[in-house]
């Protein structure tokens, strides 16, 4: 996923993004712990994923932290 894919999310859609790929983090590194996954660069994948709509998170969190102070 994109970082232009996530800006057009609303704040729960983010937040539901971020639970899924959280869990498919876990599957994955459950299939690895098992040796049954195949591409284990998918983990690394998952992991941007999940930094990326954390850092969208915390930046629409800021925003609107400056808009009700300013």
């Amino acid at each position: 996923m994109k970082y232009k894919e996530i800006q057009p999310m609303t704040d729960a859609e983010v937040v539901k993004h971020l639970e899924e790929s959280r869990e498919e983090l876990f599957r994955l590194r459950f299939r690895l712990a098992t040796r049954q996954l195949d591409n284990f660069r998918e983990i690394r994948k998952t992991k941007n994923n999940i930094a990326r709509l954390l850092t969208a998170r915390r930046q629409r969190e800021l925003s609107s932290e400056e808009s009700h102070a300013g």
